[in-house]
């Protein structure tokens, strides 16, 4: 059974131990809540509260076939930056079996929504600088023609190759009568010469109740969400469309814990032989309100 192993290589330990330790306290107040829809991969149009900070640990681990069990981690900062912006930072790495652990690298992610009231169709532009390697395996997103093969190749090959992108959503987004769908196009580009790679997300998800209860309570309907999700590569510039392209489907289910952390949790299936069987997807995010007013305390 795959063990629990550190997230980044021993030359970066003392960066995630402080970081670490920078959660614990971060979890400390009472009064934070993270809400969530049950996405790990889709997007909708909602974005962090101004002052807000979101804590998130994002995790996947699969068995492909012919190849190694892996888990891979990231680290999610987000941050309300305004009323239409909010940015995040990821930093992520990944451990394979009978292989390494290993750190993959970062990402600086920027959402900008235009058009601030609620409307039947709400778009959010989408902006993320990538430095990563090709030994990640976060399944954030998929795009291009990427194929189950790139997992079978060893890290020490895989880590030789950094890749710095630029990603760009187009995030879609409605809420009608308590369900929300949202609609992710993708388009990456290498900052190399290389071609522009495509994907899509989407997912529709409502919570189990639309009315709180007027007494607390912890595992009430209103509590939990659930609904499902699809997203996979679209080719290149050159060879668009679902022809050599991994195409996954699954339910996904949150749990907002009243004054405490949201936990999402998704098993990803598979839909062709270029695709893992199952990514066993899980989250677990903290939300500190107005992060700001913490440090203004002590001067």
């Amino acid at each position: 059974m795959l063990r629990f192993v550190s997230l980044f290589d021993r030359s970066r330990c003392k960066y995630f131990a402080a970081a670490f330790g920078f959660v614990l306290v971060c979890l400390c107040p009472a009064k934070a809540r993270a809400q969530e829809w049950p996405y790990l991969v889709t997007y909708s149009h909602e974005l962090e509260e101004p002052g807000n900070l979101e804590i998130a640990f994002k995790n996947v681990q699969a068995a492909p076939a012919n190849g190694n069990q892996f888990i891979s981690s990231t680290m999610e900062l987000e941050y309300g930056a305004t009323a239409w912006w909010t940015t995040e930072v990821y930093l992520s790495g990944q451990h394979t079996q009978n292989d390494s652990t290993i750190f993959t690298g970062y990402r600086w992610e920027n959402r900008f929504r235009p058009l601030l009231r609620e409307h039947f169709i709400n778009p959010v532009l989408y902006v993320e600088y990538e430095d990563v390697n090709n030994a990640d395996k976060t399944f954030l997103e998929v795009t291009g023609h990427h194929s189950i093969q790139d997992l079978w190749v060893p890290n020490d090959v895989l880590r030789q190759t950094v890749e710095r992108s630029i990603e760009t959503k187009l995030i879609l987004s409605s809420n009608v009568r308590g369900w929300n769908f949202s609609e992710n196009f993708i388009a990456e580009k290498n900052l190399k010469n290389e071609p522009w790679e495509f994907g899509y997300a989407v997912g529709a998800s409502r919570p189990l109740a639309l009315k709180a209860r007027s007494s607390n309570c912890w595992l009430c309907r209103e509590n939990f969400s659930a609904g499902a999700e699809m997203y996979g590569g679209l080719g290149d510039r050159y060879s668009f469309g679902w022809r050599a392209t991994s195409q996954f489907l699954g339910p996904t289910v949150a749990f907002n814990v009243p004054k405490g952390p949201s936990i999402v949790f998704s098993p990803s299936f598979g839909l062709n032989d270029n695709s893992v069987g199952v990514l066993w997807r899980f989250k677990i995010s903290y939300e500190i309100q107005q992060i700001g007013s913490y440090f203004r305390r002590g001067q």
